[in-house]
């Protein structure tokens, strides 16, 4: 095999808590992440040079600073692989979303180099490899449902969410993930998500009272400095959104609805507010 194609999902934040503070800059943290429907598609193919990225989205950068060419370069170190790669990025996921577009390209990456070079590693051994990219990658490469806790990558799957409606809306401005943590006050939180209230909800499919009680907590720091985030949660809640959140340090709402028909209306009415508006569905 020289050439493989890896479908590369998104990820939403049924709720986002952050209990502490690393000494190395990262955050505890402990979080519902759920796969969903908005996907990239990577082409990964054997070659004798080095590693290239390839995309013909202007914001994704084709070199050493893409989250895939840093996991192609860490898979090639580890496992001593000589010869290189090319990686095609078939751009689907808005950058700096809050969507994970960057940890679910390298979570591809990793996948594909075990799969071309036969190296036949473990779901757990390829997660254990992908925090060393980011702390969103593990659940790339896990996806589905999964309760994450340490910075992200201690994960416990917990009952599929798949099939749920979904509407996402990204504001056209990018937010770093940095920048939002390092604002946030962690003594000054109003509110904290119950998530094992939540993990219960779901696994009783009561996906009304999982949506009413969603809470990201970097909504305290994100809206404040763009209050148009909750204005498009109002607008999702205008439409009978079970619940709308922001997903990850944002800027990207994602609301949930009981049916394609009512996902269906609030897609259109955002259609006439902003670019980037997507109709998607939860999937294992």
């Amino acid at each position: 095999m020289d050439e493989i194609k890896i479908v590369c999902p998104a990820k939403i934040n049924l709720s986002l808590d952050v209990l502490g503070k690393r000494e190395d800059g990262y955050h505890f943290v402990k979080m519902l992440m759920q796969s969903i429907s908005l996907e990239d598609l990577i082409t990964v193919r054997k070659s004798n040079n080095e590693i290239k990225i390839y995309c013909d989205t202007k914001d994704v950068p084709c070199n050493e600073t893409n989250s895939a060419y840093k996991a192609a370069k860490l898979m090639f170190e580890k496992f001593n692989i000589s010869g290189g790669v090319e990686i095609l990025i078939d751009k689907k996921i808005p950058v700096a979303a809050g969507l994970a577009g960057g940890s679910t390209d390298a979570a591809g990456v990793i996948k594909a180099v075990n799969e071309l070079y036969d190296l036949k590693l473990s779901l757990d051994e390829m997660m254990k490899i992908g925090v060393n990219i980011g702390a969103d990658v593990p659940f790339c490469i896990l996806g589905g449902t999964a309760l994450a806790e340490g910075i992200g990558e201690i994960l416990t799957p917990i009952k599929p969410l798949g099939g749920l409606w979904c509407v996402l809306a990204k504001p056209q401005f990018s937010v770093s993930t940095r920048e939002v943590y390092s604002k946030l006050k962690i003594d000054e939180i109003p509110k904290h998500p119950d998530i094992e209230r939540l993990i219960g909800y779901i696994e009783k499919g009561d996906y009304v009272n999982l949506a009413e009680n969603m809470v990201n907590v970097l909504e305290n720091v994100t809206i404040k400095e763009y209050p148009i985030i909750f204005e498009i949660k109002n607008i999702m809640m205008e439409f009978n959104a079970l619940g709308s959140l922001m997903s990850g340090s944002g800027p990207t709402v994602f609301g949930m609805f009981e049916s394609k028909n009512a996902a269906e209306k609030c897609y259109n009415r955002l259609r006439d507010y902003l670019k980037e508006v997507f109709l998607v569905k939860t999937c294992n």
